[in-house]
């Protein structure tokens, strides 16, 4: 029991002030987006909507879906999303495994350690990344967009130091029983390391879903973008040649509407995803930071 001072009540409620002023602040953008999405032409092109849709209609959603073009992107976006982050945590798990271990069980863990980590401090660059992946015959496949990132270094070192916190007397117990290490691996390191897999599958989904750079340098035909390059090319360059939309329709509903509907449906997947991972996220980030 301790003794709560006006000086501790005013700081806890400052903190609580904060908290939530930077929550409003992340989560009215996304309502105005959403708003927008569902005004008419004249409200959002006047810039005349906030926080509530004026003139409501779903127009824009009726367009965006009907648009091949989107959907096409959408698909290739969940794909590379689904498939991407499958291969990505089987590659960093199996990778983490032996790198966890001491230098006394695995000869030579320090030299491969910093081979991953030279890797993430320095790249050969974008020229003859791309020269690669061409001479791979890799241009214009969906394993352009997912190899190159498959073993991300961060996510590495993440899954090695929380395979590290797990109690030695498990691993030896298993091997006492007549485990090898695959066994070992799959019936003791991964389900006491759920939380670590959540917060790392999480990030990774993300950074599949939002990438558009590679999409837009190693996609040269417009059908095969996945959703973050085909939205760059709609919203930020201002091409609308993949939206399937015709000057009739282009004056009956605001380009405005069109660009919210198509940023809010493209942020949705993941806010629907996070819900059933934030138990683990927080966790997973915490558990291991302090060593007993």
């Amino acid at each position: 029991m301790y003794h709560k001072t006006t000086g501790y009540r005013i700081f806890n409620g400052f903190n609580l002030f904060f908290i939530a002023a930077v929550s409003l602040l992340c989560v009215l953008p996304l309502v105005h987006i959403l708003a927008v999405s569902f005004s008419g032409k004249a409200a959002a092109s006047a810039n005349l909507v906030t926080l509530w849709p004026i003139d409501f209609t779903v127009d824009a959603y009726t367009k965006t879906f009907g648009n091949s073009n989107f959907l096409s992107a959408l698909w290739i976006s969940v794909q590379r999303t689904v498939f991407g982050t499958l291969l990505s945590m089987v590659l960093v798990t199996l990778t983490a495994y032996p790198l966890s271990k001491e230098s006394l069980n695995f000869k030579g863990r320090s030299l491969y350690a910093w081979f991953f980590i030279f890797t993430m401090l320095f790249s050969g660059g974008l020229i003859p990344s791309y020269i690669l992946i061409q001479k791979l015959g890799l241009i214009n496949t969906m394993w352009a967009l997912i190899l190159p990132g498959a073993v991300a270094v961060w996510n590495l070192i993440l899954m090695m130091n929380f395979f590290r916190n797990v109690p030695k007397e498990l691993e030896e117990a298993s091997f006492i029983d007549g485990a090898n290490h695959i066994t070992t691996l799959f019936r003791i390191y991964l389900p006491v390391s759920m939380p670590a897999i959540a917060t790392i599958s999480l990030f990774t989904m993300v950074g599949q879903w939002n990438s558009w750079f590679d999409g837009l340098i190693y996609m040269n035909d417009a059908a095969k973008y996945p959703l973050a390059t085909l939205m760059q090319t709609i919203i930020v360059q201002q091409d609308f040649s993949n939206m399937n939309v015709d000057a009739t329709q282009l004056q009956n509903m605001s380009q405005r509407t069109v660009n919210a509907a198509q940023i809010f449906i493209g942020a949705l997947p993941i806010l629907l995803v996070y819900p059933f991972l934030q138990r683990f996220f927080v966790k997973g980030i915490v558990l291991g930071a302090v060593k007993e």
